[in-house]
């Protein structure tokens, strides 16, 4: 898999992308993360890349010719699934979204930043808008990077169990349970019995009992 991600401060992504699950995953060659400068596709002397909106109003716009010049730059250069653009009134990104990228060949992901971006570039080159939750940040860079670890840690050989990416919290609508190591007890507090006799039958039916019952006290609209 191949993530572009385009940025107004690629700066931003370069220490997250390349450590931890994320790292593994390049070195193996599993997934390819490319950043992208938008300000390598302005051509003024300055490298502006915003301006203030038609009409008035508070906040800078990502203009459209930087970003129309770097993505099709890259659809010239190879076919891809998805142009996505992460914005605060975007789709809700959840697990079944990252599930479904992660069998995706080619991806981008666009980041806004300031106020936002011109509006010919969502109705032309983009095909998704995706939001990580009902909040505005600064810049979309944060989401881009949820985005982009949520999906390759699904990638099979991107983490070393490959049935911890299975069993996560709402893979199957519920919450994870608890989870529990050595010591047996630790200051006072004890591992439950039924995770300590090593019957699988009896610890798989405790581990679906708390899921359902995690779910009912924190998230009932997923029941």
């Amino acid at each position: 898999m191949r993530i572009d991600i385009i940025s107004a401060v690629p700066q931003l992504l370069k220490s997250p992308l390349s450590e931890s699950i994320l790292k593994r995953a390049q070195e193996k060659k599993l997934a390819e993360l490319v950043v992208h400068d938008l300000r390598s596709y302005a051509h003024d002397k300055h490298k502006i890349i915003d301006l203030p909106p038609y009409g008035g109003g508070a906040g800078m716009i990502l203009k459209p010719e930087p970003i129309f010049e770097c993505v099709e730059k890259l659809l010239s250069e190879r076919t891809y699934d998805d142009v996505i653009y992460v914005t605060a009134d975007g789709e809700r990104f959840d697990q079944k979204m990252a599930n479904t990228f992660s069998l995706k060949k080619n991806l981008i992901i666009l980041c806004g930043h300031y106020k936002g971006i011109d509006q010919r570039v969502r109705e032309v080159l983009i095909t998704k808008e995706i939001s990580i939750g009902d909040y505005v940040l600064t810049g979309g860079e944060l989401a881009a990077m949820v985005i982009a670890d949520a999906v390759i840690r699904l990638i099979p050989g991107s983490i070393g169990d490959g049935e911890s990416a299975l069993t996560d919290s709402f893979q199957d609508g519920l919450l994870d349970s608890p989870s529990y190591t050595r010591p047996p007890e630790f200051r006072g507090m004890k591992v439950p019995e039924v995770l300590l006799g090593g019957n699988h039958k009896e610890v798989a039916k405790w581990k679906e009992q708390q899921r359902k019952q995690k779910t009912q006290h924190r998230r009932k609209d997923l029941l």
